[in-house]
């Protein structure tokens, strides 16, 4: 079954908000499980005019971030939490980080996630992206979820 989440949506399960909110909407969530999110990255972007100029491409830490979001949207969801009741989730590591290509101006990154363990309170996220069905980037992803 396919469970798809507007920009709205999102925002219930996230704290963050533009300029930092990298995460526009959920195209299929299975709580408890895995989580497929996308962001349309617009030329416009901020980061694109300093990185770099000649050859604007997101700066890697930002495609972990928006990673880390997708994954704390599954993490929100799965305990039925939101930020507005007091729970806030942080990005508490990231483990066997790769790149593979660059992601452009123009371009819809697709980011997935999926529950590894939890344990204590620390979610621990198997993470990757896409690009055209082109691997982007891979990495563990730890997140916390602590009182606000």
């Amino acid at each position: 079954m396919t469970n798809k989440y507007d920009l709205d949506h999102v925002k219930k399960h996230l704290p963050h908000r533009d300029p930092f909110l990298f995460v526009d909407k959920v195209i299929d969530i299975e709580l408890g499980e895995r989580i497929h999110a996308q962001r349309f990255l617009s030329p416009d972007e901020n980061f694109f005019a300093g990185h770099f100029p000649d050859k604007p491409v997101m700066p890697g830490v930002l495609i972990i971030e928006a990673m880390a979001q997708a994954a704390g949207v599954l993490g929100f969801m799965t305990m039925n939490k939101t930020p507005e009741e007091g729970s806030i989730y942080y990005f508490a590591g990231a483990d066997k980080v790769r790149f593979k290509k660059p992601v452009l101006p123009g371009e819809t990154i697709d980011l997935f996630a999926s529950i590894n363990s939890v344990k204590s309170g620390i979610w621990k996220f198997d993470c990757y992206s896409e690009v055209n069905k082109s691997r982007i980037c891979s990495a563990t992803i730890l997140c916390a979820d602590r009182p606000k």
